[in-house]
């Protein structure tokens, strides 16, 4: 006994070795100190997205500050309640950490984390299937199969690695399925076992992604339910077993999760419609687990040939499990198809949180995952087919599937013939689906006779690693084959250094339409009005796209004080400073003449009762924004109608904490240029004050007569409730893991 599990070691050790090549292999170019060889990741939702906002949460964090407000993007917003932001996350911690000690925050910091990630979601993969099929002779290659499978198919190798929350989110799955796994194997289900599924989901909640986590937690969820019932353990110890799990998991999240909750109440987000979220694959993506690269640029889809051959020899075999993937495999795929499927208009309506999403085709990720351990069970069944004629029969299948592959390569290649530049990718495509199909069906015969021996279990690892590899390495939408030095300078471009040499001691926000783009606001420190982070506060959003490239009701309410413009001129009165360019061409410069100040006293006011009202109102023609303010209640102090001479400035400006020195002569009202958010607290003269909504999403104070020191501090309760419940749950598992290894 003790040799087979000497020999089992060995085989695990082995099989993780060779996952840890196979990483190496794959992203080798990004590792690489060869200069000439090096790539990295394209600009996009990577650099715009997640490298920004990486770089103000390492600038706050290596200066010891929790960054839960961030100044410099969307006009505004809370940064801890961004769930992309991932301000809690424990990997990216260890990325700052990492960055700190070296050289600082880099381009290549945020993509070592991406890779770290893609060879945790193998190895997660490897655990979970490697115990799932335990008792097969085959365990070690159907997990290592999984593992490979997850790592480098279509899906992972995707979109996700340049929307990186997207795949740390994802990650974590296959920890959280084996929590449940190995806590349901008796009929008394492990509470142990769920608390770590439970914190697995939690992390994956973390990561940023709640689209991604909220499948996870179905299937999560699903899956207890099945393992339960398996395992004949009762409703009650399910019930109670699913309360753990969503304790858990909330608790280990709760720290970012209420500030989310309530910021997506107050988002964009909020009020879109079935319409706006009904977008998901056309039926014609499901070509693509055949022909990958033949409908669009990504294949989330594709799990490679051989992956097929071993789903279809689990389901036929009746491998356990086989029919609980299979369905997940089938109801994700339909759900990814959005409204183009009718499937989707009645899980839209009945499966709660659904309708709270955009982009349905992220549900690939369950068909990613199902596909691949079908695919292992698959393999763990093939000992039992020991009847030569089944062998014969799956075999004489395939070369049925090769021969239609070659025929339709033929078809492509008689096309290509006539019209090159028309039929060279589609034949490039199925040639190479022919040839790997061929191939297979070499290895397989091999295999299914001697599938005991090393030598074919390690081809059929080659052969499935071959075709992934082919596919999806270096794909032209994910890299440059440049270094990430010059992928993306953190030295500030000469425009954007041209602002920030303004040192007139005012805080001001810029319109970075052009020239500074995406959230890059965030990594240079330059207050934008603009940014790229999906959620958007519903008023700023509203003020900020009221005209979509000239907007100076906009420039006015949110003390822009330079504009980023693709026009030599604007509307209003301004000077150009500079000229450069950026990608879409030339940029200029301009700084406005008479910029509104980031604080502003305002003696007149008129009182609407809704946000369209006070849209209306400031977009009327005769309406002057420096005559009189918009608020939405009624002030309490009295206002004296005309205008008078008083005065406000910034005296101290930090991120969650604001200061401002206020010499007004009458009682007037302070309007700021900060969005209107619950969290945001006022003190005058170290007394609370009231902060009022303005201007349909800005806020305002109302100040008596006479010099006060008004303080403006960011500090959510939700946060403070949510770190609480965070901070108990994560020591409460720390010391319940302690003991328990303590006792053993």
């Amino acid at each position: 006994m003790k040799r087979l599990h000497r020999l089992a070691q060995h085989k695990d050790i082995g099989a993780i070795i060779a996952l840890v090549i196979l990483w190496l292999v794959f992203f080798w170019r990004l590792f690489t100190p060869t200069a000439a060889d090096q790539a990295s990741l394209v600009k996009g939702d990577f650099s715009g997205q997640f490298f920004a906002f990486g770089a103000y949460q390492y600038a706050r964090l290596s200066q010891g500050e929790i960054p839960l407000w961030n100044p410099f993007n969307n006009g505004g917003i809370p940064f801890i309640a961004d769930t992309q932001a991932a301000v809690f996350y424990p990997p990216r911690w260890i990325t700052v950490a990492f960055s700190a000690l070296g050289s600082g925050w880099t381009y290549n910091s945020l993509q070592m984390e991406m890779t770290a990630h893609v060879l945790l979601y193998t190895l997660l993969m490897y655990a979970f299937v490697r115990r799932l099929t335990l008792r097969s002779d085959l365990s070690h290659l159907a997990a290592l199969t999984a593992a490979v499978i997850i790592g480098y198919g279509g899906y992972t190798t995707g979109y996700p690695p340049l929307q990186l929350a997207v795949l740390e989110a994802a990650a974590w799955l296959p920890l959280s399925l084996l929590g449940i796994l190995e806590g349901t194997r008796r009929r008394r289900l492990a509470p142990r076992f769920i608390a770590l599924a439970g914190f697995a989901l939690g992390l994956s909640w973390l990561a940023g992604h709640p689209q991604t986590s909220w499948f996870a937690s179905y299937l999560v969820a699903a899956y207890l339910a099945y393992r339960s019932y398996a395992a004949r353990a009762g409703w009650r110890a399910f019930a109670g077993s699913l309360t753990l799990l969503g304790l858990i998991a909330i608790g280990t999240t709760a720290v970012t999760l209420f500030p989310g909750i309530e910021y997506l109440s107050q988002t964009t987000r909020e009020g879109l419609g079935f319409a706006a979220k009904g977008n998901g694959f056309p039926f014609r993506d499901i070509a693509q687990f055949v022909f990958p690269g033949s409908v669009s640029q990504w294949s989330p889809l594709f799990v490679g040939l051989p992956a097929l051959f071993f789903v279809a020899i689990a389901l036929v075999g009746r491998a356990p499990e086989s029919r609980f993937w299979l369905l997940v495999a089938l109801v994700a795929l339909l759900h990814s198809l959005g409204a183009n499927s009718g499937f989707y208009y009645a899980s839209y309506n009945l499966i709660p949180g659904l309708r709270f999403f955009r982009g349905q085709e992220r549900a690939a990720m369950l068909v990613a995952n199902s596909l691949a351990i079908l695919a292992a069970l698959g393999i763990s069944a093939i000992e039992t087919w020991s009847n030569h004629g089944r062998q014969k029969q799956a075999l004489g299948y395939w070369l049925r599937l090769s021969a239609i592959l070659s025929i339709i390569a033929f078809g492509l290649f008689l096309a290509w013939s006539a019209d090159q530049s028309a039929w060279q990718d589609l034949f490039e495509i199925a040639t190479r689906s022919a040839v790997v199909a061929a191939a297979v069906y070499v290895v397989l015969r091999f295999f299914m006779r001697e599938h005991r021996r090393l030598a074919p279990q390690v081809a059929l690892i080659a052969v499935i690693a071959f075709e992934l590899f082919s596919t999806n390495i270096d794909h032209p939408a994910n890299y440059d084959s440049i270094p990430f030095s010059e992928q993306l300078s953190l030295s500030p471009p000469a425009l954007v250094q041209a602002v920030l040499d303004d040192d007139e001691g005012q805080p001001f926000r810029v319109d970075g339409f052009r020239g500074l783009r995406d959230n890059y606001g965030s990594l240079y420190g330059l207050m934008d009005m603009r940014g790229i982070s999906p959620l958007w506060l519903h008023g700023p959003e509203m003020l900020v796209y009221a005209d979509y490239t000239d907007n100076p009701l906009a420039w006015e309410l949110f003390a822009v004080k330079y504009v980023f413009s693709g026009k030599d001129r604007l509307t209003v009165p301004s000077q150009v400073i500079a000229i450069g360019d950026d990608p879409l061409g030339t940029v200029w410069l301009h700084r406005l003449e008479d910029p509104r100040p980031f604080a502003r006293l305002y003696y007149i006011a008129d009182v609407v009762d809704s946000d369209q009202w006070a849209l209306e109102l400031m977009g009327d023609t005769r309406y002057h924004e420096r005559e009189k303010i918009v608020i939405h209640q009624p002030p309490k102090l009295d206002l004296p109608g005309a205008a008078s001479d008083g005065s406000a400035s910034v005296t101290s400006f930090a991120p969650e904490e604001i200061t401002l020195a206020i010499d007004s002569p009458a009682n007037a009202i302070l309007s700021l240029s900060l969005p209107h958010y619950p969290g945001w607290e006022a003190q005058l003269n170290g007394k609370p004050s009231e902060i009022i909504r303005a201007y349909a999403g800005l806020s305002v104070v109302e100040i008596p007569a006479g010099q006060h020191r008004l303080a403006l501090v960011f500090a959510p309760r939700t946060y403070a409730i949510g770190a609480l419940v965070s901070l108990a749950t994560w020591i409460g598992l720390a010391l319940f893991a302690i003991l328990k290894i303590w006792r053993r």
